[in-house]
């Protein structure tokens, strides 16, 4: 992140936001130093790092672009930013890349996918040393994705609503378990749990009656 100094703030955030062309609410910082001299306070300074969402876009261009031309891989990139729906008042960064290849990137069942999505995100984290919410996808097979599991547990929460039975679906990673916890959350009569280690992680979507949704429906961390 950068360093900048001023004499007050309000003055440093002021003069970031004119810079980057934003509003000051749209800032996030930390105070590094702040200095007072004087009987009336002269010659005061406070030093903050700060970042706008424009460094983040800024260094996710750059630390893609650098990781596909290492690969020889010629890849365009598209960076949505948009607010979290998860969490209040934070941003989330959508990246959708379009390659020459794009299967070598989706990798077998998406597993390249979400390596790249995970390295990416631990570096922005570690860069600007907060947690912001980073997504990768390619030309849109993430999306897709989504919308079949989704209609997959759609039809079996159904089917477990009407029989009482409960129903395993198969392993899948757990972005995908993420969303079917999510999109479950508020069906009637159903909840959903985790179950299995590593590769055999898997989904069990319950008969769970007149239950309490926050405690009968369990979320996964990405």
């Amino acid at each position: 992140m950068k360093q900048y100094t001023g004499r007050t703030l309000e003055e440093v955030l002021n003069s970031i936001a004119a810079e980057q062309d934003c509003r000051v609410e749209d800032i996030s910082y930390n105070v590094l130093e702040e200095e007072k001299g004087g009987i009336f306070g002269l010659h005061k300074s406070v030093t903050i790092e700060a970042f706008t969402s424009k460094d983040v876009k800024e260094f996710i261009f750059d630390y893609l672009g650098a990781y596909f031309t290492e690969l020889n891989q010629g890849v365009s990139i598209e960076i949505i930013v948009e607010k979290d729906k998860e969490r209040e008042n934070e941003l989330l960064y959508r990246v959708i890349l379009d390659a020459e290849n794009n299967a070598i990137i989706i990798g077998k069942g998406g597993q390249t996918l979400r390596a790249i999505s995970t390295v990416l995100r631990a570096a922005v984290n570690a860069t600007f040393k907060k947690r912001i919410n980073v997504v990768v996808d390619v030309n849109h097979y993430r999306e897709d994705r989504y919308r079949k599991v989704k209609a997959i547990a759609r039809k079996e929460a159904i089917n477990v609503a009407k029989s009482h039975v409960d129903c395993e679906l198969d392993p899948m990673p757990n972005d995908e378990r993420k969303v079917i916890h999510q999109y479950l959350a508020d069906f009637k009569d159903v909840s959903t749990v985790s179950i299995g280690e590593g590769a055999k992680r898997h989904l069990v979507i319950k008969y769970t009656p007149d239950k309490d949704k926050e405690e009968s429906t369990e979320e996964e961390a990405e």
